[in-house]
């Protein structure tokens, strides 16, 4: 309703004479049957941006971008909706220019650090506008001419910020989006020539690519990309390569080799510096690579399992919903296997139920894990039909 009465009133400015409806000629000629024309008059285009009555202060043409600007920005606040990516800017222009503003970078990379620590406790897709209207912000300051040193860390941040919008698409089920915001990414890493950022965003984009279900031989030629890439120097986007191969391994019943990758990314974890701050998916902390290893141990039928998934499950905060969500979905199947039927069915549906605005690219794969493990006369259970339809809908 209340979208309705802030259209009632922008209707009766028109009516009124108050605001020349400039973006609602056609639809007011389209209801009324009328050539825009008819109903406006020949002269009508002079008022198309402002009012009735013409302003007395002369025109450069910029002000009509900037009530335009003003106009959408308007409109999607009264509307509840997004602000449209560039709008914001356009109306903060002239005071910006007024300022000599510079580009402050170390703003810019401490909103890609904030951004990856948000989509750990927000729902699931809730910053892809942010995210958009951020990237083409950077892009057009990438577009004017910089020192080699300011450029390359836009490009870090352009990486970043891309790396984050794939991440949001793949958790909302776009994989086309994921795989092309993904590649975007990379070049923008390599363009930067930060080597950390390189690996970060293959090594991150393998993980996407295993749980979204994309063929063996992608997710296997992202790890080897970031493990060429990093020639032994340790970081998260490592471990993260690492991660992946361990869950393809796994699921393909290479525990040997998925055992390897999880000494692995131990043996890293030891030479990486302790990060500080909230969980973040920039990042790869202890509790990364316990859940590595307990996806690992878990599929592997290790009977460690229930005590490294205790302990991951312990290192995330309560804040961090789909970290948690989706380590309760393996300890379901470890349940599972270990014959605790009835505990394992009931804990995966009541994880699929709780808070379904927190999914992830994984959290429907993992699910679906559960029933795999089923034995065979178990699968005609009401709980397992349920889990089954909650399984397929993530």
């Amino acid at each position: 309703m209340s979208q309705v009465k802030n259209l009632s009133r922008q209707l009766k400015r028109h009516e009124n004479g108050e605001v020349f409806p400039a973006e609602w000629g056609s639809a007011y000629a389209t209801a009324f049957e009328m050539e825009e024309k008819d109903l406006f008059g020949e002269e009508s285009s002079e008022h198309r941006a402002g009012t009735v009555e013409p302003s007395p202060i002369p025109d450069d043409g910029d002000d009509d971008v900037k009530r335009r600007a003003a106009l959408q920005l308007l409109t999607a606040l009264g509307a509840g909706a997004a602000i449209p990516p560039g709008v914001l800017e356009e109306v903060l222009a002239g005071v910006d220019r007024a300022t000599g503003q510079k580009v402050d970078v170390d703003e810019w990379e401490q909103t890609v650090h904030e951004y990856g620590q948000q989509i750990v406790v927000r729902p699931t897709g809730a910053l892809v506008g942010d995210l958009t209207a951020d990237i083409i912000a950077v892009g057009a300051l990438l577009d004017q001419p910089r020192a080699p040193l300011e450029q390359a860390r836009l490009l870090r941040v352009s990486a970043g910020l891309s790396g984050l919008l794939a991440i949001e698409f793949g958790d909302a089920g776009k994989e086309r989006p994921a795989r092309i915001t993904w590649g975007t990414a990379r070049r923008a890493a390599d363009a930067s020539g930060d080597r950390d950022l390189r690996v970060w965003t293959r090594g991150r984009a393998a993980q996407d690519a295993f749980w979204a279900g994309r063929p063996p031989e992608v997710v296997a030629a992202l790890t080897d990309e970031a493990i060429a890439i990093a020639n032994g120097a340790p970081s998260a986007g490592l471990a993260r390569a690492h991660a992946a191969r361990a869950y393809m391994a796994a699921d393909q019943g290479d525990g040997a080799k998925a055992l390897a990758s999880v000494r692995e990314i131990k043996e890293m974890f030891g030479r990486l510096p302790l990060p500080a701050g909230s969980q973040t998916v920039l990042a790869f902390r202890e509790s990364q690579m316990r859940w590595a290893e307990s996806y690992v141990l878990t599929r592997t039928g290790d009977s460690h399992a229930a005590d490294v998934l205790d302990q991951a499950i312990a290192l995330y905060p309560p804040s961090s919903v789909v970290p948690i969500k989706n380590l309760s979905l393996i300890q379901a199947e470890a349940l599972v296997r270990g014959r605790q039927i009835d505990a394992g069915l009931e804990q995966a549906v009541a994880t699929l139920q709780e808070r379904p605005g927190y999914m992830a690219v994984g959290t429907g794969p993992l699910a679906r894990n559960v029933l795999n493990a089923l034995p065979e006369q178990a699968r005609a259970l009401p709980a397992a039909r349920e889990l089954c339809a909650l399984a397929f809908a993530s």
